[in-house]
């Protein structure tokens, strides 16, 4: 075996959407890249009468000489789609999941998996021995900036999200969560959602507005990180935030006066969600990953997963988000034998699933899902759309009582 290339990674979606067409939707990604191709993700639903379903967003592939994120998103697809149909069971080394906990991640919830987000560089990557100067290839291959420069080319992808994108201007003098020169591996864009590969990251978020986990595969440190990515997090004041402008220049120091806001549950919530992943992967065979915030390895401006929690602080009426990094291969080492990849796949797999069993909605919420679709489908059986329509009885019965009680307000109103 060996790595899947570009063209095996959306051969592979294409063959689980064919094998399993009731049970998978094929996902066309709009914005094509610099160099002509179409991204594809891949959504699990099963039981599509279940509407209270959250989604579970998996990415992977961003940063090109990463070659085994998509390995393991294409082969989580496979394990829970086989599972499913076969009424079986999953077990990575020392961690299972019984037959129960499979039916119901299929049927309760929707996970998708976008695993090649950035298939130019991937392709370049690829197309050079492992450990070369090419196959470290970190970025994509726009080189709207490069001046015809070969080393200049490409964006940093996970710097060109929109979190404190302009971070000369948000964050202290002198620090650098990325980088302004197109030379650089963390060169930041052109603007926040500059590069097609971001956008449509975004354009599937936004697809599943019931969202409730977002997951940025990575390599290599053994981290399982949270947001913030910009600096030290603090629960007391909400006005020390990253929406907040009086803050620019004062992010990315560390033990300074500065610290971004997260609400009190939001945090407990994102601490809850990333041991579960790490308890997930050490189960399979003791790999001790750390759990903990992105900035306690270095400040970073627009990355994936701080921009995915931005939505609820930008919009409440949003679903809450919460957005992690999973850095797999605790030996620092982009490039593992397949041999040490396929342990890989099985760590990081079972972290996952076991993110799916959490995100998993109780017997009670289910109970109360059914509930109310049925109450709702009887209200608009009685109370049929068209008779609120302009005209309409119930619409008539309400302007008369409007009327009335303007009438007697108008009484009570009079001296």
């Amino acid at each position: 075996m060996k790595f899947l290339n570009v063209v095996e990674i959306e051969s592979a979606l294409v063959a689980l959407n064919n094998r399993f067409p009731t049970l998978t939707q094929r996902i066309n990604l709009p914005n094509g890249t610099y160099e002509g191709r179409q991204s594809l993700a891949l959504l699990i639903r099963g039981n599509p009468s279940f509407d209270c379903r959250p989604a579970l967003v998996f990415v992977s592939g961003v940063h090109a000489r990463e070659w085994g994120g998509p390995d393991i998103l294409v082969n989580l697809a496979t394990d829970l789609l086989e599972a499913y149909t076969t009424n079986a069971g999953l077990a990575y080394g020392g961690k299972s999941f019984s037959a129960d906990e499979v039916r119901s991640i299929v049927n309760q919830t929707d996970v998708v998996v976008f695993p090649d987000i950035n298939p130019d560089g991937r392709a370049y990557s690829m197309a050079a021995a492992a450990e070369s100067p090419q196959a470290c290839w970190r970025k994509n291959r726009n080189p709207a900036s490069s001046g015809g420069v070969a080393s200049r080319i490409g964006v940093d992808v996970n710097r060109n999200y929109d979190f404190l994108w302009n971070f000369p201007v948000t964050f202290a003098p002198l620090l650098a969560p990325a980088s302004t020169d197109p030379s650089e591996d963390t060169f930041y864009g052109t603007g926040p959602f500059s590069e097609p590969e971001s956008r449509n990251v975004q354009w599937l978020v936004d697809r599943f507005p019931r969202a409730r986990y977002f997951v940025d595969v990575h390599s290599c440190t053994g981290h399982v990180l949270y947001p913030w990515g910009d600096d030290q997090n603090q629960t007391t004041d909400p006005s020390m935030s990253f929406m907040n402008s009086a803050c620019d220049g004062k992010r990315g120091v560390e033990n300074d006066a500065y610290r971004d806001y997260v609400p009190p549950a939001r945090l407990i919530e994102l601490q809850t969600a990333a041991a579960v992943m790490r308890d997930g992967i050490f189960a399979v065979r003791g790999q001790s990953y750390l759990s903990q915030q992105g900035f306690s390895l270095y400040p970073t401006s627009g990355t994936s997963e701080d921009w995915a929690f931005t939505r609820e602080f930008l919009d409440p009426s949003r679903v809450k988000l919460s957005g992690f990094v999973i850095e797999f291969n605790k030996d620092y080492d982009f490039f593992p034998t397949w041999a040490e990849m396929v342990d890989l796949i099985l760590d990081i797999d079972a972290g996952l699933v076991a993110l799916c069993v959490h995100a998993t909605p109780g017997r009670w919420a289910v109970t109360l899902c059914w509930i109310m679709k049925r109450f709702w489908s009887l209200w608009h059986r009685v109370f049929k759309p068209e008779l609120w329509g302009p005209y309409g009885p119930w619409d008539r019965m309400a302007r008369y009582i409007g009327r009335i009680g303007t009438s007697v307000g108008r009484l009570i109103g009079r001296k």
